[in-house]
């Protein structure tokens, strides 16, 4: 791909079916909230509300098997070296695998640890077991899935990601409505319904990579070229990056993890409100990663390529079109918040706690921007010990304006802290850029 060919239009190409196909996500999110938020009781959505949170702690962590593989992809790709982009994805295969069956074996003392942390009341802590229970089985699908779409996305092959993403949320989706809807198996159903939803999307997902792997096969290697995939020098790479990213993951979601504790200790009815309004803001991240998925691609073909006029380009165009979109998204979550509070639950006291908050959860919105497309930039770049560091430095500043604001404004403080978080998370990234810039500009040309 040539410099000139790095347009707004270009990115977003790539970015509008990552869009499309991260909407699905929260939708899920959505749908699971309306089916037990209408069907069942506070703490039935209580223990939809934590059980989703464990889970994010539990395969978000293990999210370098998306992001490292996009970045080792992108780059691979870029240099033209089609045997690396297959080694990449083997690596990633296995290391998930392997990931996925520990995870399994854990599963009790994971489920210790993480009800111990929350401190849920007794009946919400026992619906979040029940949904653990379940759900866990799908976690070696779960993390392979993050393989594969982690190389569509590097490869540029956004529109296979799409079709993978509405398999994987249209079945679960499906499942959901009738396992907990029409049969009542309340937050059971919701967990069996994703489980199967994991597993049948990991088989399709790779069919669908065999084919596209084919596609790009321009080298005389063997499909699997095993000798690349156990190369030492390469894993340790791999894994260093990896590590990295594991961490600034585990730091980001003990952030999200925080903000959800404390609104379970202000009670359950304010658990579930935070919960509703989470859905719009992971709503609009999801829409806002499309973006920062493309700069991922286009970033990491230009360090592959060597081209810092193209990383220039992508840099400053999909920045652009990523704020606009937050402008656009904050002014939907403030003006028709009131509807889909409304659409989720029809529990009075959840509801006007969630209109009190929703001019914030707004604004959240509207400063994330920034955050979301500098982790595009250095997962592309894999700059990952940056990515590292700045986990580490917001969250102490996050805790810290918890401390200060949350004894003095209860809820509505938690919630100007969060805000101020995902800004802490843009400037201590946004420091380190001008360096990171300027050492790929080191090893790449002007052209």
């Amino acid at each position: 791909m040539e410099t000139g060919d790095v347009t707004r239009r270009r990115i977003a190409d790539l970015a509008w079916p990552i869009v499309l196909a991260n909407a699905a996500v929260p939708l899920l999110g959505l749908v699971d909230t309306a089916v037990i938020g209408n069907l069942g009781g506070i703490a039935d959505l209580g223990g939809i509300a934590l059980g989703a949170l464990v889970f994010s702690f539990v395969y978000w962590s293990f999210g370098f098997l998306r992001m490292g593989t996009t970045g080792f992809t992108a780059q691979a790709s870029g240099a033209g070296d089609t045997a690396e982009v297959r080694a990449t994805v083997g690596r990633a295969l296995l290391l998930a695998a392997a990931t996925g069956t520990v995870l399994i074996a854990l599963q009790l003392p994971i489920a210790w640890v993480a009800l111990g942390l929350l401190g849920a009341t007794p009946d919400v802590e026992t619906l979040t077991r029940a949904y653990f229970d379940i759900r866990i089985w799908g976690a070696p699908a779960t993390l392979g899935t993050f393989a594969v779409l982690g190389t569509l996305v590097g490869l540029g092959r956004t529109r296979q990601l799409l079709v993978t993403q509405v398999v994987l949320n249209g079945l679960n989706i499906g499942l959901d409505v009738v396992f907990a809807g029409v049969l009542r198996w309340g937050v059971e159903g919701i967990a069996l319904g994703t489980v199967i939803a994991e597993w049948t999307t990991l088989a399709f997902a790779l069919f669908l990579l065999r084919d596209v792997l084919r596609d790009t096969h321009a080298d005389d290697e063997p499909f699997w070229p095993w000798p690349r995939i156990l190369d030492r020098s390469k894993a340790r790479h791999t894994i260093g990056a990896n590590a990295d990213i594991m961490v600034r993951t585990l730091f980001l979601l003990m952030g999200f993890g925080w903000f959800t504790n404390q609104g379970a200790r202000f009670g359950t009815e304010i658990l579930a409100a935070n919960h509703i309004l989470l859905q719009l803001v992971t709503m609009s991240a999801y829409l806002l990663d499309g973006f920062a998925h493309a700069t991922e691609v286009l970033v990491g073909r230009a360090v592959g390529v060597g081209r810092i006029a193209m990383f220039d380009q992508v840099v400053r165009a999909a920045t652009e079109l990523a704020a606009l979109t937050s402008v656009l998204l904050a002014a939907t979550v403030l003006f028709l918040g009131p509807l889909a509070i409304t659409a989720l639950t029809d529990l009075d006291p959840v509801r006007a706690i969630a209109t009190e908050c929703l001019p914030l959860a707004a604004i959240y919105v509207l400063v994330s921007f920034a955050a979301f497309q500098l982790d595009g930039i250095f997962i592309g770049a894999t700059g990952t010990r940056d990515m590292r560091n700045a986990s580490v430095i917001s969250l102490a500043g996050f805790l810290v304006a918890s401390w200060i604001l949350v004894p003095r404004a209860a809820n509505l403080g938690l919630w100007v802290a969060f805000i101020l978080y995902v800004v802490a998370r843009a400037l201590s990234l946004g420091v380190r850029y001008p360096k990171l810039r300027r050492s790929r500009a080191g090893a790449v040309t002007t052209g």
